[in-house]
């Protein structure tokens, strides 16, 4: 196992306010996690009250609401998303200029952001039932944040087991990795690769029975 691969507790998680200081966040992690010249951030904002979003150039970014009734995204250009329970999300570009309305009291989001020139980026919300299998291709970073329930790495990594709440970032390195995940509950599952990288490997993601 690659030794960048590891689970981050959520009582590790930084509480920041927001570039724009309109509120606060409580980043996950940041690779590299030096400056504002990251690659990726994950992180969960904490909106409180309506107001501008910050806006951050050469970034895509995907919103998922963790908790709460929901937030309109109210874009400067005329379009309006309602991003609702259960698990509701929004992908989009960094630079739009962007109000966070609260449709009924405070949410917590999750957020996923990537610098567009360098990385690919996919996201899937999934139940886990029993086993599930993660394969990931040479290079890439493969992420679990526990929604709901817990799970546990029934494989020869050493990683500690996630409860809800809880991050596992998977870095495959030069080699393919897999993880074995057993448990009950639901996650978040995100695969990010390198544009450059080499394309030749495949990627599986699979559930067995």
């Amino acid at each position: 196992m690659p030794a960048t691969s590891r689970v981050i507790p959520s009582y590790e998680y930084r509480r920041t306010r927001w570039r724009n200081g309109g509120g606060w966040t409580r980043e996950i992690h940041a690779e590299p996690d030096a400056g504002t010249d990251w690659n990726w951030r994950l992180s969960i904002a904490e909106i409180t009250a309506d107001g501008p979003f910050s806006t951050f150039e050469g970034i895509d970014r995907e919103l998922v609401l963790l908790a709460g009734e929901g937030v309109r995204l109210a874009f400067d250009d005329g379009e309006s998303v309602d991003v609702r329970p259960p698990y509701g999300r929004h992908r989009f570009a960094g630079e739009r200029a962007v109000q966070g309305e609260l449709i009924d009291g405070p949410t917590h989001d999750f957020n996923l952001m990537w610098r567009r020139e360098r990385f690919e980026a996919e996201l899937w919300r999934r139940p886990m039932v029993g086993a599930m299998v993660v394969f990931a291709e040479r290079h890439s970073t493969w992420i679990v944040h526990q929604l709901a329930g817990g799970a546990r790495f029934a494989d020869d990594s050493g990683l500690p087991a996630l409860a809800m709440g809880d991050t596992a970032i998977l870095q495959a390195g030069d080699t393919r990795l897999r993880h074995v995940l057993d448990g009950a509950g639901e996650a978040l599952l995100i695969r990010l690769m390198p544009r450059d990288a080499d394309r030749r490997d495949s990627l599986t993601l699979a559930a067995p029975q």
